[in-house]
């Protein structure tokens, strides 16, 4: 079944309007991610991907996350655009989110500006937010997208999408 697009209002974007194939591109907007009162991200470097369907996943420059929270994870999974994702666990205090970001340390060339930057699950975290506005996450939970108000969709994740 083919979703009803809802509509765009002026400064939204439709992710029915994103391409496929995926894009990687530049951002300079405020991307911050908090967890227990830890400040694990800060940047006004990331990258978003976008996809027809997808609301966009955030990716992070290294240097802009708190590195020194994260675990390597043994999951591992594959996208036909980007290439093999590695996992990361964040522990913060006493509390360990398992497989809560993932990285591609050697993506496909159409993605290379991706190399070792972090896209983060929103829903595990308290907050998350780009240019102080706080993050859905995609539902579904397979899919790491981030919805944010300036995004429309209907959203590849909820039931009855997975033929999108």
């Amino acid at each position: 079944m083919r979703p009803v697009r809802e509509p765009a209002e002026l400064g939204q974007e439709s992710v029915w309007d994103y391409p496929r194939p995926a894009v990687a591109e530049q951002s300079g907007r405020h991307v911050r991610i908090l967890h227990r009162g830890v400040t694990v991200a800060d940047t006004r470097a990331a990258i978003r991907t976008l996809e027809t369907s997808h609301p966009p996943s955030w990716y992070l420059p290294p240097d802009d996350v708190a590195r020194e929270l994260l675990r390597p994870s043994a999951r591992r999974s594959f996208c036909e655009w980007k290439g093999e994702a590695v996992y990361w666990h964040l522990a913060v205090g006493d509390t360990l989110l398992r497989d809560v970001a993932w990285s591609y340390p050697d993506p496909t060339r159409g993605f290379a500006s991706l190399r070792d930057h972090l896209a983060f699950y929103a829903a595990p975290l308290d907050r998350c937010t780009v240019d102080g506005e706080i993050v859905l996450p995609q539902p579904g939970g397979f899919y790491g997208g981030w919805i944010t108000p300036d995004v429309v969709g209907p959203f590849k994740g909820v039931p009855g999408s997975m033929g999108w």
